[in-house]
């Protein structure tokens, strides 16, 4: 039997040097409760506390002192027979002088909302993983030699009849491994006592929510996903947190954790208090926080949200709401040194981790390396190509001629970044409607419209992303409340859109052309990108070396294009790869089932073959060969 990692009952001189400097990296593993010979000595940073006492099921929540750690700003002592699984809380008597009930900070477990108690963690034998072979080769969707389609997930709404983290894994890993796509992203999974909130706005940073059981339930969710060859993507929120008395805000009496100034400390949109990343142990904090995820719930990637509320002072507002740095610019730069340091670390210790960036603005080398002046992200979101392509798609499609630039402005920037393209959960609320009610025309115009969208971004440049549910191509938008209608599933337009999905991502599988050199410009080439007249682009993605290509033809008008020729690299049979407007999918099955064309002698759009296909409506056309 493996014994449980006992520590001494006072912080040792080493790790209190560590975590003075800034550089302790296993902070979970120093503060909070941790398993001695005899009980749990807990540890608490609290540099401004008059005194600060430990209370829970273990004293009969009566206080037991907490004695202060030299000049560390840590209390510590030793809590005899405390046991895994008791509850707890510390009082913390503020600068102030009053005395404040806090959660810890450092709790790696939680009370099930809207209990708001730390819980010590049952810890005394290691998890033991199963995902040795997965955790071997996860590098290759980071290095470039696998490709990468994401499957985003609300874990409370996707299935509300399942509530515990191993029927959910179950579940999630049959249904999304079906689908074909290579990794699942949920948004936050620490703990947060507002439903509401979707996870971001967050008050145990270090505690899976107890929502779905006890964090071991996480370990195993990972470990089923793992092992079913899907990798785990978290979104991590280090911009802010929860204003909950009892939780980080104003622990010692002091702003420790935030700004005290409310034009640095307060976020206006969201209610919540903003990280001050420029004090030592708060950068350290997150630093520690973003490991801790990695290394204990092995997972592949950390999503960070809201990036561009961090990157500049004046985010969301207005003037005389926001303070210079001091240089007397809008970029805050101690987020920008503290995105540089957590990108850096983890890509040191974890160099198979992803850390992808929410950011939406043009702020240059979210992804070059730190050491080029970069923020040092393997990934960011192209927010710009969302917002774009579905502003596009959401025009009538008569009018759509005179917008014919918006489509292809994105590959104007393509490869300035490491870009993501997502259609996420932010689209599908708020009043936006969803996916499919967005799209313009009548009903059928609007399922191929939403076919039409899903192979567009399937097609370019980057990662997809797809929102949970808009594979069932919803007419309501999403609420956490309701979770998802899965019996529209049943129903041939709804079940033709999911089974899209399922195509292009077996298709993704098949032609390395639609995934393995995303980030050369060289591997993308427009065959027509000027027909505003009637709404048609036609480009061609390259393999490596050139050995086989894909081609797509998209017609994003609802009259049908018979006879449409397209340049072709090289002559032979061209398979019809997919078909937007299939039956199989609920289309109108209007081009002709030949499921291949022949490239002819004809010289076209700088290509020196071509050929001849009708082009159905308000759809795409993909074409594949490879060179004999």
């Amino acid at each position: 039997m493996t014994r449980a990692r006992l520590v001494p009952e006072q912080p040792g001189e080493l790790d209190l040097h560590l975590f003075n400097e800034g550089t302790h990296r296993r902070l979970w593993e120093l503060l909070g409760p941790q398993r001695t010979a005899d009980g749990f000595r807990f540890a608490v940073w609290a540099p401004e506390a008059q005194g600060v006492t430990v209370i829970g099921d273990f004293n009969a929540w009566q206080p037991t002192a907490l004695q202060s750690v030299g000049s560390s700003g840590i209390w510590s002592t030793v809590v005899r027979g405390a046991l895994p699984g008791q509850h707890y809380k510390f009082v913390v008597t503020g600068s102030h002088g009053r005395d404040v009930m806090k959660a810890d900070p450092m709790a790696r477990r939680t009370e099930r909302p809207p209990g708001d108690a730390s819980v010590i963690p049952d810890d005394a034998e290691p998890f033991t993983w199963n995902d040795h072979d997965w955790m071997a080769g996860r590098h290759r969707h980071l290095d470039g030699s696998a490709s990468m389609r994401v499957y985003e997930v609300h874990l409370g709404s996707w299935r509300t009849d399942l509530t515990d983290w191993d029927s959910l894994a179950d579940a999630l890993a049959e249904y999304v491994s079906d689908l074909g796509f290579t990794h699942v992203e949920f948004l936050p999974l620490a703990e947060h006592p507002f439903g509401g909130s979707w996870g971001y706005q967050v008050t145990g940073f270090f505690a899976p929510t107890a929502r779905f059981g006890d964090p071991n339930g996480l370990r195993r969710m990972v470990d089923v996903l793992h092992r079913r060859g899907l990798g785990v993507i978290v979104d991590w929120v280090p911009a802010h947190f929860a204003k909950d008395s009892w939780s980080l805000g104003r622990f010692d009496g002091s702003a420790l954790y935030e700004h005290a100034d409310p034009r640095l400390g307060e976020h206006p949109d969201w209610g919540t208090f903003v990280f001050n990343t420029g004090r030592t142990e708060v950068r350290e904090f997150l630093v520690s926080n973003a490991l801790y995820w990695i290394e204990e719930f092995h997972l592949d990637g950390l999503r960070v949200d809201a990036v561009a509320s961090m990157l500049y002072r004046d985010y969301s507002r207005a003037d005389g709401e926001w303070i210079p740095n001091e240089f007397g610019g809008n970029e805050n730069l101690d987020n920008v040194r503290f995105l540089q340091e957590v990108n850096s670390v983890v890509g040191e210790l974890h160099p198979g981790v992803m850390m992808i960036a929410e950011e939406s603005t043009a702020w240059p080398g979210v992804t070059a390396q730190t050491s080029a002046g970069g923020l040092g992200f393997s990934h960011k979101w192209n927010m710009g190509w969302m917002h774009d392509t579905l502003g596009y798609a959401h025009r009538e499609s008569v009018h759509r001629r005179y917008h014919h630039g918006e489509l292809p402005f994105t590959m104007l920037y393509a490869f300035g970044e490491r870009y993501v393209l997502p259609l996420s959960h932010d689209e599908v609320v708020h009043g936006k409607g969803s996916l499919l009610a967005r799209m313009s025309g009548d009903d059928w115009q609007k399922f191929a419209t939403l076919r039409l969208l899903l192979a567009w971004q399937w097609a370019l440049p980057g990662p997809p992303l797809l929102f949970m549910g808009s594979e069932l191509a919803p007419w309501s938008e999403w609420s956490e409340a309701s979770g998802l209608d899965w019996s529209i599933g049943e129903h041939a337009p709804h079940a033709g859109v999911r089974d899209l999905i399922r195509d292009l991502n077996g298709c993704v599988d098949r032609e390395p052309a639609l995934w393995n050199r995303d980030t050369d410009p060289t591997a993308f080439e427009w065959l027509d990108v000027d027909d505003a007249e009637h709404s048609m682009y036609s480009f061609i993605r390259w393999s490596e070396r050139g050995r086989s290509a894909v081609i797509g033809i998209a017609n994003w008008t609802p009259v049908p294009r018979p006879g449409y020729r397209v340049g072709l690299p090289w002559g032979g049979q061209w398979e019809v790869l997919l078909d937007t407007d299939s039956s199989r999918y609920w289309g109108s099955g209007h081009r002709n089932a030949a499921s291949s064309v022949v490239a002819g002698e004809e010289a076209w759009q700088n290509q020196v073959h071509s050929t001849v296909i009708d082009v159905p409506p308000l759809a795409m056309v993909w074409l594949a060969a490879s060179v004999r």
